[in-house]
């Protein structure tokens, strides 16, 4: 048996997102979001990747973040669940469109800044943490049919603006924020990344490196303007991460797997280190891609760097230049992935690799030396309601050796703020729309139909993760 330290001002919560838990999808003064148009079922992930057949909800469709779990209208209810767990922190997301409701009104919406202020003030009632994501794969409809979304440079201004806007209503009560959510899906989910649609015949690979370069120097003038407006603030990017591991040996598998994960860091190298590295440089120049950029873009980008580095990790990824291997490639995940016979899979097929959490902890702090803070981790699983109980044993394990490993990355030297794990309430799946993927230590009676009661059920592992935070994770003792 071993026994782990954290830190004693160690950030334990969870965290969730505006359009999975929210609901009142246009209560309030809100517009309409790209993530309003995500139906459930087979039609999602086509949607998600930019064929989107409308901007406006199809009669017939069932779309989820419409009602969600009514966190909008029952948080202080999940609130006081989440104190009871012992919550420091709760992650969320501030639906733009609930603030500015065109994107690009010219006063915010009076309504949508109250909401986050009663919000905010309940959480630190509680003695809760915000940690604020600006923009959580949300951009208001009205951007996209306007301005094509992030393929044109003057969302830009409109994100400045509704940075500054938020930063100067919440600079007393958040002191934690991120810009963009997983700003690498933009590469892999257009659309719920970016709210890019795609016409027939357009080269998306220079439509996505223009919108990405575009929510780069955003996020920079976000940086900028947190640091002016809330001079104690910490503001970060977002990385869905995880360790690409080489199937063999050969270098050209090690090649590939660190081109892999180039693809996912050259986001943050530009966030963290201020700069586009050199093999992104090659790649447009490979690739006959032209980055319009502004005068003044790569001295924005070189002075107003984040201040830590916030990422999601879920399962490590596998590559191979075999195409014997590669005919074997796992379903599921949005990054697809070699089958990787080391490690156990979900019931979605995504691998279960604590010990990828702790390479991949070490593999950023090594790159950027920059604080970390693990925002997401999870497992999406059928869970069965017994009565009044879940008993979720397998989330429990999975969760416990995960945070091992967090503990080995401190004892590493890793510099780790905190962690909110993905999900602590049932949410609705961003990548399936689906409610029996379910995350949290809190069940939410609904079905994947939109059916139930929103009764709100505490799992097993609700008491688990009570008693981690109270011991500090010192009672985290497993025997392998």
């Amino acid at each position: 048996m071993t026994s782990y330290s954290f830190p004693e001002n160690f950030l334990w919560g969870g965290a969730i997102a505006a359009n999975q838990a929210e609901g009142a999808f246009l209560e309030g003064g809100k517009g309409l979001s790209n993530v309003d148009l995500l139906p459930s079922g087979e039609k999602r992930i086509s949607i998600m990747k930019g064929n989107v057949p409308s901007l406006s909800p199809v009669d017939g469709e069932y779309y989820p973040s419409h009602e969600a779990i009514g966190f909008y209208h029952r948080y202080k209810e999940d609130i006081a669940l989440f104190a009871e767990i012992g919550f420091k922190a709760l992650r969320i997301s501030i639906a733009w469109a609930r603030i500015f409701p065109n994107g690009n009104d010219e006063t915010p919406n009076e309504a949508g800044l109250q909401y986050y202020d009663e919000l905010f003030d309940e959480l630190l009632r509680h003695g809760i943490q915000p940690v604020v994501t600006i923009a959580h794969f949300d951009v208001p409809v009205h951007l996209i049919e306007k301005y094509g979304s992030w393929r044109n440079r003057k969302l830009v201004d409109f994100f400045e603006t509704y940075a500054k806007a938020i930063f100067t209503r919440y600079k007393d009560k958040v002191k934690y924020w991120m810009t963009f959510n997983e700003i690498n899906m933009l590469l892999h989910l257009p659309f719920l990344g970016a709210g890019l649609v795609f016409k027939e015949g357009e080269n998306k690979e220079q439509i996505q490196y223009q919108a990405a370069h575009h929510q780069l120097v955003a996020s920079a003038l976000a940086v900028k303007a947190g640091h002016e407006i809330i001079p104690d603030a910490k503001i970060g990017c977002m990385l869905a991460a995880a360790m690409t591991y080489p199937y063999t040996c050969n270098p050209d598998d090690v090649m590939k797997a660190m081109e892999r994960d180039r693809e996912s860091f050259f986001f943050i190298d530009v966030q963290s280190r201020g700069k586009y590295p050199g093999y992104a440089k090659r790649f447009f120049k490979d690739h006959d891609l032209n980055i319009a950029m502004e005068e003044n873009d790569e001295e924005l980008l070189k002075n107003h760097t984040v201040d830590y580095i916030g990422f999601s990790y879920y399962s490590s990824r596998c590559i191979s230049t075999d195409p014997e291997v590669l005919s074997k490639m796992t379903s599921g995940n949005v990054f697809s992935s070699v089958s990787n016979p080391y490690v156990k899979k979900s019931e979605w097929g995504w691998t279960i690799d604590p010990k990828g959490l702790r390479i991949t902890a070490n593999q950023l702090y090594d790159r950027y030396q920059k604080p970390l803070f693990i925002v997401e981790n999870g497992l999406g699983a059928i869970d069965e309601l017994e009565g009044d109980q879940v008993n979720d044993d397998y989330r429990i394990d999975y969760l416990q050796h995960h945070v091992k490993e967090i503990a080995e990355s401190i004892q590493d030297g890793v510099e780790i703020l905190g962690y909110t794990s993905w999900g602590p309430i049932d949410i609705v799946s961003a990548s399936s729309g689906e409610m029996k993927k379910r995350y949290g230590y809190i069940y939410v009676d609904k079905d994947n139909g939109g059916n139930g009661s929103l009764k709100r059920i505490k799992k097993k592992s609700f008491y688990w993760y009570k008693e981690l935070i109270a011991a500090n994770g010192a009672n985290l003792a497993i025997r392998e």
